[in-house]
């Protein structure tokens, strides 16, 4: 266990407290809530600075590191659901698109593709744009954050009769497009590793 993958053990975990602090409602316990799920959301970059600051990058780390942020993502949608904050069908959609995501990086990883960086499996321009540009990878990784933290605080009594319960539910909408937006390229372009297999 190194350093960037205690980081990850770390965010899930704490993750896990953020949610399961939200049954005990109260504006205090949103606030402390948000203030946690900004950690959670900040220390996501926090394991490949020190990965490369201390010469740790691993493959399995990289493999770990996706599969924490699923946990994360997940344990976030489900638990906003199961609240009813939002709709039930948006955390089984980023459940069955990640779940066939992964398995074709998976399958990719097999072959020497990354999902990611110069061997990338992406070989269209379009599949490039929106699956591992930084421009998108970074609005994508940015609607997700505001997302969740202002579906937290928009249970704040004070919040409520604002505008935030409204641009909280637009930003999981606008997350839910973006996720099956980034992976159609991923479905479409898994082609040519099954072909290769025949």
């Amino acid at each position: 266990m190194n350093v960037p993958n205690a980081i990850c053990v770390a965010r899930v975990f704490l993750c896990l407290i953020a949610i399961g602090i939200l049954w005990l409602p109260s504006d205090t316990i949103y606030w402390t809530s948000f203030v946690m799920t900004i950690i959670v959301i900040w220390a996501d970059g926090l394991d490949g600075y020190f990965a490369r600051k201390l010469n740790q990058a691993t493959k399995f780390g990289a493999m770990f590191d996706i599969v924490c942020d699923r946990a994360v993502e997940l344990c976030y949608l489900f638990s906003f659901a199961i609240l009813n904050w939002i709709p039930a069908w948006i955390p089984f959609l980023f459940l069955i698109r990640g779940t066939f995501v992964d398995a074709i990086r998976a399958q990719a990883s097999e072959k020497g593709f990354t999902a990611f960086g110069a061997s990338t499996m992406m070989q269209s321009k379009i599949g490039k744009f929106l699956v591992i540009s930084n421009f998108v990878r970074f609005i994508y990784a940015f609607v997700k954050a505001a997302a969740f933290g202002l579906i937290i605080l928009a249970q704040v009594s004070s919040m409520k009769v604002t505008y935030l319960p409204q641009i909280a539910n637009a930003l999981i909408y606008v997350s839910a497009i973006l996720c099956v937006v980034r992976g159609l390229p991923v479905l479409f372009e898994a082609k040519m590793l099954f072909a290769s297999d025949k």
